[in-house]
């Protein structure tokens, strides 16, 4: 079944080296950017990315070079990816709760010149082998003072330098995301293709220069980041929090009405169960947009009881922006994450290449002027996922009559926690580190709020000293952070597959039954 989204031949693709121009040009002492801290007119925000753009280049930065970041919710941030775009260096933000060893993977493969981090992540970047190797080093954040700092670089004079335009095929930005491997991959995007993803989230959101966002989730995702960005390019004003709890998005609800809501769907749980969440403060949003894949109905039931709206679902991915979502001006099918958006042909193949009838499942494939160009050197990985122009989600899907996507699986065997990916291998690797483990299996259990929590499988080592769950649980979070079990299970032996490897269909079978069983009781 193959499934159009309106052409993208309406549209043109953003020209995001000159993002700002248009509220530039519309109301440049106006607000662009307003945190729970500053706030950013158009004009302070485009002299502010030229003098940090300017400043990278007197390090020593130059068209093509990366730049990493390891940065929370921050202005500086979004000053960061317009400077970075404005000057052709390669923006690569790494995720916020990445420990050194993820760090590390990240400053490797791409061999970044320098990085911006919060000084909070100091002890972090202490413990990282390839930080000291930055041959420009470190921007600290919130130093407060010394030349090394991000607040220094935009309080000196700018060098006076002419900044060349990258072309629209160079890279333009690598956003990191886990597969069914251990390493995540760079997901490679150029300007043109960055500038389609925008494009084409502006046309199918049908936004306005009057909408304002609140985009409640982390910027050095793509998700954030280009939910935020298609709203500057649009001319309109982005409401950036600088944390996701619930008392946060509330006040900003409150105090700065957005029109279009972003949030992750178990961060949206907190602020629809908030005892002090009322009706009206969601009176000025016209579009809550939440999902990534599916979204619980006992969720979409809430939010529609208490804002008046339903959610609008959509289905993405960092290789692809947005593919599908509910139209704002259409019908809004709950637990659908929309027909194919504008720009975007979709395939629903099964596993011998051949398209499905509607109403069947299958695997779907994606063909876009939005689709990264490869994952960042890594030609097999590349090739494995974009075939003759289409790219392989990798996620099982059904079309109904209507041409409307209904999300059914996660073909590989990624966890979606909080709407990260966790790959199993990866936390498999941390366990089996401890000298009393021998052999680790981890799978994902369903939760109404988190999507899936990580459920671990353990054989332990016969003569060692046997150590809790919770030890290992706290050994686990040293190495991988966020993505570590809650539950361990001890097992006297690790079922295997038919190529001796750790039988996950099987573990996740068990644990699905465990589960089921605690539910019940």
């Amino acid at each position: 079944m193959t499934l159009h989204g309106r052409s993208a031949d309406t549209i043109s693709p953003v020209d995001v080296t000159r993002l700002l121009d248009r509220g530039l040009s519309a109301h440049p002492d106006e607000i662009a950017v307003v945190s729970t801290k500053n706030s950013w007119t158009w004009r302070q925000l485009d002299k502010a990315s030229d003098r940090y753009a300017a400043h990278l280049h007197a390090l020593g930065i130059r068209r093509g070079d990366r730049v990493a970041s390891l940065m929370p919710n921050r202005d500086a941030l979004v000053i960061h990816y317009l400077g970075c775009l404005k000057a052709g260096f390669i923006a690569v933000p790494l995720n916020y709760r990445y420990m050194a060893p993820e760090i590390d993977h990240a400053l490797s493969l791409t061999r970044a010149k320098v990085l911006l981090a919060h000084v909070e992540r100091d002890a972090d970047l202490a413990a990282s082998a390839e930080v000291p190797k930055l041959p420009l080093g470190v921007i600290r954040y919130g130093a407060g003072e010394g030349d090394d700092s991000f607040e220094a670089m935009l309080e000196k004079q700018a060098p006076d330098v002419d900044l060349p335009k990258p072309a629209a095929s160079d890279p333009a930005i690598i956003f990191f995301t886990s597969g069914s491997t251990a390493k995540p991959k760079g997901v490679t995007h150029t300007f043109e293709t960055i500038g389609w993803i925008l494009a084409t989230l502006v046309a199918g959101y049908e936004v306005t220069p009057k909408d304002i966002i609140l985009s409640a989730s982390s910027m050095s995702h793509i998700g954030s980041f280009m939910h935020a960005f298609m709203i500057l390019a649009n001319g309109s004003k982005v409401v950036l929090p600088r944390q996701f709890d619930t008392d946060e998005a509330l006040w900003l609800l409150r105090h700065h009405a957005p029109t279009i809501f972003l949030m992750l769907p178990s961060a949206l749980f907190g602020v629809v169960r908030h005892p002090d969440a009322k009706h009206e403060d969601f009176a000025s949003v016209r579009l809550c947009i939440s999902g990534g894949d599916k979204v619980a109905a006992e969720l979409e039931r809430e939010f529609e009881r208490l804002a008046g709206i339903p959610i609008d679902e959509c289905y993405g991915m960092s290789e692809i922006g947005i593919s599908n979502m509910n139209p704002p001006s259409g019908i809004n099918k709950p637990g659908s994450v929309g027909p194919a958006n504008v720009g975007y042909d979709l395939s629903i193949r099964d596993d011998d290449g051949n398209e499905v009838d509607a109403d069947v499942d299958g695997r779907m494939w994606v063909k876009s002027p939005a689709n990264m160009i490869g994952y960042w050197d890594n030609p097999a990985a590349t090739a494995e996922t974009i075939v003759d122009d289409w790219l392989d989600t990798g996620d099982v899907v059904r079309a109904d009559g209507d041409g409307y996507v209904w999300f059914r699986a996660r073909k590989k065997q990624i966890i979606i926690h909080d709407a990260s990916n966790i790959s199993p291998q990866e936390v498999e690797e941390s366990l089996v580190e401890h000298p009393a483990v021998a052999n680790a299996g981890a799978v994902g259990v369903h939760d109404l709020i988190h999507g899936e929590n990580v459920w671990a499988y353990v054989e332990l080592v016969d003569a060692a000293e046997p150590p809790t769950a919770q030890q290992l649980i706290a050994f686990s979070r040293e190495r991988v952070g966020y993505k570590a079990p809650e539950v361990i299970v001890f097992l006297d032996d690790m079922p295997m597959n038919a190529t001796g490897k750790t039988d996950r269909v099987m573990l996740k079978r068990w644990a699905a039954e465990r589960h089921d069983a605690e539910t019940a009781s």
